[in-house]
């Protein structure tokens, strides 16, 4: 009875060690299933080894996890325009449409978003404590991991090698961040020695009376600032992130500028842009840079090259715009430049027919 106790026992103990012992295995595989990585807020979150399925919340995220890796993206923002379906993959033309929380009135859906299976959320803008906060708030109502990033143009670069990082995909990574920091150094060196008093002077027109505008300290204007452009729109920064300053032709024929750009309206359509009016009506025919035909409509396919949203597609626009304002300098074949763009970025190869049709209205003149 004794010894039959004993053995008991002793068995009872090899269950307990092998339970144990299944149960650390089972641990250690869960730790070595996940990992630590800090956001740019300095945020420290825990995500998966192993990153195959990334949402971001607003189109700037989105656009920069086409450019890396397409086959990574949950869904998308917003319904796909036209232009996005001529230029981009059809794959991305596939992608279930989740919406997400950018702009007026856009609200994502949890149980949609989550039935994409993401095993990251992203969200690309301004870092600041209301940011930090939206993002806690996400994550806590989704369970999923939300990493901030900085949507400012000289933190593309960033962006890339961190999002690179968590989806293991450096190298493709290192490749677009690098790029992005040659054209902007580049364009950064050659327009830092034009005088003050040289330098174009732009106004960025918006809305279909081309009357709303973005002012310097605008992530929407950062092009015009680090293409050595003066942005003439002294008007209140509006602190919404899709916000527009308001102004009118009366100021407007007081500023005077040398140079006028036109963006598309919200529609991402030719049909609302200001462009035509601006050339045509006798009022603007009195400020220099309509007289002087110095009047550009941006090319807004797959994505406005300018801003809105204001991602990696700005990096073309500043080639664009930079070579715009200063030819002498800049010296570049933008149709060439253009067609590297795309094909490094957004996986199409143009034809030189389809650069000319994006660069109609758009074509760098030198000016009068």
């Amino acid at each position: 009875m004794i010894v039959l106790k004993k053995r008991r026992l002793i068995i009872l103990g090899i269950v307990l060690i092998l339970i144990s012992s299944l149960a650390l295995c089972k641990n250690n595989q869960v730790k070595a299933a996940s990992r630590t990585i800090t956001d740019m807020a300095g945020r420290t979150l825990i995500i998966p080894e192993k990153v195959s399925k990334v949402y971001s919340v607003n189109p700037i995220g989105t656009i920069l996890l086409y450019t890396l890796a397409p086959d990574r993206l949950a869904g998308l923002n917003w319904k796909i325009t036209p232009a996005e379906r001529k230029y981009t993959t059809r794959e991305y033309q596939q992608l279930p449409v989740l919406g997400g929380w950018f702009g007026n009135n856009n609200t994502g859906n949890p149980e949609e978003i989550l039935s994409a299976q993401p095993e990251i959320v992203i969200s690309v803008g301004d870092i600041n404590k209301t940011a930090i906060t939206t993002a806690e708030k996400r994550q806590n109502q989704l369970g999923v991991p939300v990493l901030l990033l900085d949507g400012h143009l000289e933190k593309l670069a960033d962006c890339y090698q961190l999002i690179g990082k968590v989806i293991g995909e450096e190298k493709r990574a290192q490749e677009l961040a690098n790029y992005c920091i040659k054209a902007i150094n580049d364009i950064k060196e050659k327009v830092a020695g034009i005088p003050q008093e040289k330098r174009v002077r732009v106004y960025y027109a918006e809305g279909t009376d081309g009357l709303q505008t973005d002012p310097q300290g605008s992530r929407h204007a950062e092009v015009i600032d680090y293409a050595g452009g003066i942005n003439v729109a002294d008007v209140p920064l509006k602190q919404s992130c899709y916000g527009r300053s308001q102004t009118s032709l009366e100021q407007l024929m007081l500023w005077n500028p040398d140079l006028i750009i036109v963006c598309f309206d919200q529609g991402f359509s030719k049909e609302n842009s200001s462009y035509n009016k601006i050339l045509s009506e006798q009022n603007w025919k009195q400020l220099k840079a309509v007289k002087n035909k110095q009047v550009y409509e941006i090319p807004a396919a797959p994505f406005n090259w300018f801003d809105r949203p204001p991602s990696v597609n700005r990096i073309i626009g500043l080639k664009w715009l930079a070579n715009l304002l200063y030819p002498d300098i800049m010296n570049l074949d933008i149709e060439v430049e253009v067609r590297n763009f795309y094909e490094k970025f957004y996986h199409y190869s143009l034809s030189k027919q389809e650069t000319k049709e994006l660069l109609v209205n758009a074509k760098a003149d030198s000016l009068q």
